[in-house]
């Protein structure tokens, strides 16, 4: 049985997901995922006929996350467990929504690594597809500029509840759609 502290978290991560566009039925990539905790409303939101796929290089998180499943009965998340590669084995334009929530103290602002990235994402992203980023620990303004660089168009700001690292704060999250008119 959940605790009331984890209820209240799960309910604030819901709650940020739909307003950032998460819909019954997407596709969804959780990239840089954790132990979850976005991971699991965003599967509970995308419901049987969506899929969450959730990457980290942190087993033992994927692990935590495969036994909420269990304890949960949600059957629509695959984990993928990486050793840091930026490039998926995944199809293009597969994923209607990609989720980069506090991974940017891996991939600061300026990073080569965070070109690469955003790149493959916009490889595997649906045209006019969700891109949702979460910016702790980088420079928001620089890296806001950097996505739009990369081919992504800044439709919406998130002002209000967040969880970090388990716990309830304020803070901001931006959510960017695919540009079809980038020249890639």
């Amino acid at each position: 049985m959940k605790s009331n502290s984890n209820n209240q978290i799960e309910s604030v991560c819901t709650q940020l997901l739909k307003e950032s566009g998460i819909k019954k039925g997407q596709n969804v990539l959780d990239f840089g995922c954790g132990d979850g905790v976005y991971t699991i409303p965003a599967a509970k939101i995308v419901g049987n006929k969506g899929k969450v796929y959730a990457i980290d290089e942190n087993s033992s998180k994927l692990e935590s996350i495969l036994k909420k499943c269990e304890e949960e009965k949600i059957s629509n998340i695959v984990t993928i467990n990486t050793n840091g590669e930026l490039h998926f084995d995944f199809k293009d334009a597969m994923f209607d929504a990609v989720l980069l929530y506090d991974i940017f103290w891996y991939f600061p602002a300026g990073d080569r690594n965070l070109i690469v990235l955003l790149k493959e994402i916009y490889r595997i992203c649906k045209n006019g597809g969700l891109l949702s980023v979460y910016p702790e620990h980088t420079d928001t303004e620089k890296l806001k500029n950097i996505i739009m660089q990369q081919g992504f168009r800044l439709i919406h700001t998130y002002s209000g509840k967040v969880v970090h690292e388990n716990v309830i704060v304020h803070g901001k999250v931006f959510n960017f759609l695919k540009d079809l008119k980038f020249n890639v």
